[in-house]
């Protein structure tokens, strides 16, 4: 059986008596994409740093295609790791021409560096650069010379610390794919840390939510989307929905019906969550909403408090008739209700998560 490319087990990091990474565990195949995904502060660049070797971990083991490279006693210096590192300042050398950026990390004769500088740099399409310096080029262009950087030494893993977040949103798409692309093509395996979910659904294989120095769920985007671990692992995607009641018969009542709650006790609260984009929207008819489905449940009413249209969509703010409580719908067009209007809310039962509740 093959061995992952990169495996991290119980990996802990503490600074001045506080735990940063907390038993951090987690394996890349070969050729694979993996996101470290989470929010500022969470021990997501830490991690990187120790699999790179430029900090040691305190407790917790890595290993490289099956082979230790690091534990709290042997240690194999970060430039015999074979891994390629990548950040968010490009950190180019000003005082060198693209080339020889390129080459940089590279041994051998100088014209061998630079026809592997050149490959590489005409698979970016900058091959035409190859002479100019880093200040000549712009944002993208540069960003593109810190990829065929990082690939020239052939590296087995790449580690990626936010590396999209200094370029213009009209590149970022762009860049992001031909940098899989060329990943991909290389066989390099890539973790990836970033606190966009938007960058992680769309370049991961598999998705490490991480927070408070933890891993809290891992595995594919799909399903890290639509079976999240609990309420914030939702909230961390999207705008978020919640309905609070109390279990009665592994049962809870709410404007929208009941739902079901197995396994919490009678009386324990629990939280329904759901997405504004799982809200459905439906006239009112002298009071009367849409009859009742399977699917969508029971419809309750709400007064609508504000409606902006935020470009693809239209974001709607009601305050519900029963309870007062303010819910968030999106609806794919420009639909911008007055203040003061009711209309009746149904939600998408098999898009909803139910959770004890917290605090």
């Amino acid at each position: 059986m093959t061995p992952p490319r990169l495996e991290i087990r119980d990996l802990v990091r503490r600074f001045d008596g506080r735990t940063v990474v907390d038993h951090v565990s987690l394996s890349i195949a070969p050729g694979h994409v993996t996101c470290l995904l989470g929010p500022s502060g969470c021990g997501k660049s830490t991690t990187l740093r120790m699999i790179s070797g430029v900090e040691m971990q305190d407790a917790g083991t890595i290993h490289v295609d099956g082979e230790l490279v690091c534990d709290t006693v042997f240690r194999v210096p970060p430039e015999r790791r074979s891994i390629g590192m990548m950040f968010q300042d490009f950190a180019l050398f000003p005082h060198l021409s693209v080339g020889e950026n390129v080459g940089f990390g590279l041994s051998g004769p100088g014209s061998e560096r630079r026809a592997r500088a050149k490959t590489l740099l005409d698979r970016v399409g900058l091959a035409h650069f190859i002479d100019e310096y880093p200040h000549q080029l712009s944002g993208g262009e540069q960003q593109r010379v810190a990829l065929a950087r990082a690939l020239a030494p052939r590296p087995r893993i790449m580690l990626m610390d936010e590396p999209f977040s200094g370029l213009d949103n009209r590149l970022r798409d762009g860049i992001r794919d031909e940098t899989l692309d060329l990943l991909k093509e290389e066989g390099t395996s890539v973790l990836l840390v970033t606190h966009e979910p938007e960058e992680a659904m769309r370049m991961a294989d598999e998705i490490a939510l991480m927070r408070d120095g933890r891993i809290v769920q891992q595995g594919a985007p799909y399903n890290i989307y639509n079976a999240p671990a609990d309420k914030e692992a939702v909230a961390f995607f999207s705008d978020v929905n919640v309905l609070r009641g109390q279990v009665k018969g592994a049962l809870t009542e709410t404007p929208f019906g009941q739902f079901l709650a197995p396994g919490v006790p009678d009386g324990a609260e629990v939280e329904i969550v759901f997405r504004p984009q799982h809200v459905g929207i439906d006239f009112d008819r002298d009071g009367r909403g849409p009859n009742p489905t399977a699917m969508a449940g029971t419809p309750a009413r709400g007064i609508v408090q504000r409606a902006r249209f935020i470009g693809s969509e239209s974001l709607v703010e009601f305050r519900m008739e029963h309870g007062g409580q303010v819910l968030k719908a999106t609806v794919p067009n420009v639909f911008l209700p007055q203040p003061g209007r009711p209309l009746w809310l149904t939600i998408r039962r098999d898009r909803c998560f139910v959770f004890p509740a917290q605090g």
